[in-house]
């Protein structure tokens, strides 16, 4: 993930608005004792994802990848005064780990935590979300956006996360989920239903308005 200028990330960082003190302990502990803290979309990002949420102030925003509840508070900070939150993670072992920060956040009638198959629980729920932030498994990208396009109102956003995948997608000899971010971010460029921006932010958000059914 550590192919952008560390020194120009550094300065990005320390010109970036603090992170809550909730925020800061789960960024930590995340580190500290979670497997694979790398997932976690942490300050920087956090402060992205928060600031993007206040300009659009969504009534509907949905998740897909939960892991330790991170991006979900971030998100939640720029919700509309009436708005709610879900958020899908298929890893029950970081339930109770994800729905105690919810609830130090004071969130828990904000955010609807859910634990399954995020290809099975969309087309489930009855909500037209504002915004998505997809970050989730990355072989099942492209059909995540299938399933999510139909469920976002015309001139909502979604955002993928992670579609530089540490710079690999300009490598040769390319594993399974690069080659599928590769596919994705094609899918993505063709696709005539969104216009889209490729943000080099950390390890790459892929930024998508929905312009046509």
């Amino acid at each position: 993930m550590n192919f952008i200028d560390q020194s120009i990330q550094l300065y990005a960082e320390q010109h970036t608005s603090e992170e809550s003190h909730l925020l800061k302990n789960i960024n930590r502990d995340t580190h500290a004792k979670v497997l694979m803290p790398r997932m976690l979309s942490g300050h920087f990002q956090g402060r992205i994802l928060s600031m993007i949420s206040h300009m659009i102030k969504p009534k509907h925003i949905l998740e897909i990848g939960t892991y330790t509840g991170y991006s979900a508070l971030c998100l939640a900070e720029g919700l509309h005064q009436d708005g709610r939150l879900t958020t899908i993670d298929i890893n029950e072992e970081l339930e109770d780990y994800v729905r105690t920060h919810i609830n130090k956040a004071g969130l828990t009638t904000k955010i609807n935590f859910i634990i399954g198959d995020a290809l099975q629980v969309i087309p489930t729920l009855k909500e037209t979300f504002d915004l998505v932030f997809m970050d989730a498994d990355k072989e099942n990208y492209g059909e995540y956006i299938d399933v999510v396009i139909n469920k976002t109102r015309l001139g909502g956003f979604i955002l993928a996360d992670n579609v530089l995948w540490s710079g690999k997608v300009l490598r040769d000899n390319q594993d399974k989920d690069t080659i599928s971010i590769i596919n994705f971010n094609q899918k993505i460029q063709q696709d005539k239903r969104v216009e889209n921006v490729l943000l080099p932010i950390r390890d790459g958000i892929m930024i998508m308005r929905k312009v046509s059914l």
